[in-house]
């Protein structure tokens, strides 16, 4: 069978990375909003002030091993021009949007994801009435989409957090934040009725341990608080699923996870556990969220850790009672993992270097270490739907790359061979498997400051935005030659891909 008639194509956004307009419409500071730029080689900073005047900035962000601000530091914006914060303009969506809107169309897009910034409906997340200005920035956006026949798909939270809650109570660590998200959510339900039909309610929730600032607002990033975070994240996604069930029956929410398939390096029955391991540790999160209770597994590894989980009466028939109603997922490859390193190259791919990770021998790598791997979607997809046989949906798939502009355009081949194969593999996975996929959304359409590096250059678009990693540039919209293969993609339903 080939994809069902009413398959979603399109492509994704984050605000954080794409909307810009951060002083603009009443909205308050996120935490992606104090975040600098980086690059391959420097690792993005938080700034933060203490008390005592003294400022500073430490890489609480993807890929470094930091955990902590300096003990008295409150994360904030440094009015130095040696920090230059990428999220303030980003690609300057909040004065395009209409013409961004407008090209997906013409692509032939059915379905756009947005994420909606906290902060922009409630600037210090916690505010009894939403800001207007912002509910109104939003529902147009949604109306306009409509207009031309795409199904927003919203993440209602994306990678930044009300900067005050990291100010006041270490981010999500606090409970107080599960009552805030769940009021928020339900703004977005209330005011967007009839508009949106999807909603996801963390990105990449699984990241918490990669990044406690960047997902969860954490200041203090050790163990504990982690996983305490991340326990009150399943509690308010549970409650906000419970709130659209008994209000709002007409809603689909769904969870969303950071996936790639993981290899083992050799035939060692070690490098075999440690691979089985690695998929546990990201397969808790859709445990949790999907079939609604805490594998024995991850119980196991808290007791030997002397980690609890900050559970009240209730909390876990919450959780066993409001699973998500679809799980959505992230796939950009693959990953290999080893014991023996010592005779192999280091691997880096989406998320950056790990333990035990090694390059693997037989993909392709672009400027940054990912690889494009021909069979992940398809590996992804079956595994996903072997453990929890639900509907799923790819809403993050894409590779960046050093785009060169020429004329007005760019000759992206790289970008169509990567979108050619994971197409291929996706599609083999429901014509071959019968894996039931409700859509496909590649990841970054137009383009935007990339998340790791917090610069432009990092480019995944079909969409060129002539803008630098220092927000200059005219920010005209240009076509790249992956926007029209697309196109003819999706004019085909996923058939042509010549």
């Amino acid at each position: 069978m080939p994809f069902r008639s009413d398959f979603l194509w399109g492509g994704a956004t984050a605000a954080n990375q794409y909307e810009g307009g951060v002083f603009e419409g009443g909205a308050g500071l996120s935490t992606a909003d104090v975040m600098t730029n980086g690059s391959h080689t420097v690792r993005r900073q938080v700034t933060w002030k203490k008390e005592d005047g003294t400022c500073g900035s430490t890489p609480l962000c993807f890929g470094s091993p930091e955990r902590h601000l300096p003990e008295g530091a409150v994360p904030c914006l440094i009015d130095d021009e040696k920090y230059y914060y990428p999220s303030h303009i980003a690609s300057d969506f909040y004065h395009h949007w209409k013409e961004d809107i407008r090209l997906c169309a013409e692509e032939g897009f059915n379905c756009l994801r947005f994420s909606v910034k906290w902060s922009r409906l409630f600037p210090d997340g916690e505010e009894e009435t939403a800001n207007e200005e912002g509910v109104r920035f939003y529902r147009e956006i949604f109306k306009e989409c409509r207009k031309y026949g795409i199904e927003p798909v919203v993440t209602l939270l994306h990678y930044e957090n009300p900067l005050a809650f990291a100010q006041k109570y270490n981010g999500w660590a606090d409970r107080r934040l599960v009552n805030a998200y769940v009021r928020y959510a339900e703004t977005c339900f209330r005011e967007f009725r009839g508009l949106v039909k999807y909603y996801l309610t963390f990105n990449e929730i699984n990241c918490i341990e990669h990044a406690p600032f960047v997902t969860a607002a954490l200041i203090h990033g050790d163990e504990q608080n982690c996983a305490s975070a991340v326990f009150h994240q399943f509690l308010a996604s549970s409650l906000t699923v419970k709130k659209a069930h008994e209000s709002y029956p007409e809603l689909k929410i769904g969870m969303m996870l950071a996936y790639g398939p993981v290899y083992a390096y050799t035939a060692d029955p070690a490098d075999q556990l440690l691979v089985q391991q690695a998929m546990n540790q990201t397969l808790f999160y859709s445990d949790v969220q999907m079939l609604g209770r805490y594998p024995d597994y991850k119980l196991k590894e808290y007791e030997r850790a002397g980690i609890t989980i900050p559970a009240k009466d209730g909390d876990f028939e919450l959780l066993r009672d409001y699973p998500c109603d679809f799980l959505s997922f992230s796939c950009y490859g693959s990953h290999v993992m080893t014991c023996h390193e010592e005779n192999t190259e280091q691997g880096e791919g989406n998320g950056g270097a790990q333990a035990h990770m090694v390059r693997n021998p037989y993909l392709k790598t672009n400027a940054w270490g990912w690889a494009t791997d021909p069979q992940c979607l398809r590996i992804t997809l079956n595994t996903l739907y072997d453990r929890y046989h639900c509907e799923l949906f790819c809403v993050e798939n894409g590779i960046g790359w050093n785009d060169v502009l020429e004329e007005n355009t760019v000759h992206d081949d790289y970008r169509i061979d990567y979108m050619r194969a994971n197409i291929a593999s996706m599609k083999d996975a429901v014509e071959l498997d019968g894996i039931p996929l409700m859509g496909y959304l590649y990841w970054g359409c137009v383009d935007m400051v990339s998340n790791g590096e917090g610069e432009m250059a990092k480019r995944y678009g079909q969409i060129y935005v002539d803008a630098d990693n220092y927000g200059k540039g005219s920010f005209q919209r240009l076509l790249k030659d992956s926007y029209f293969w697309y196109r003819k993609c999706i004019q085909s339903n996923g058939e042509d891909l010549d």
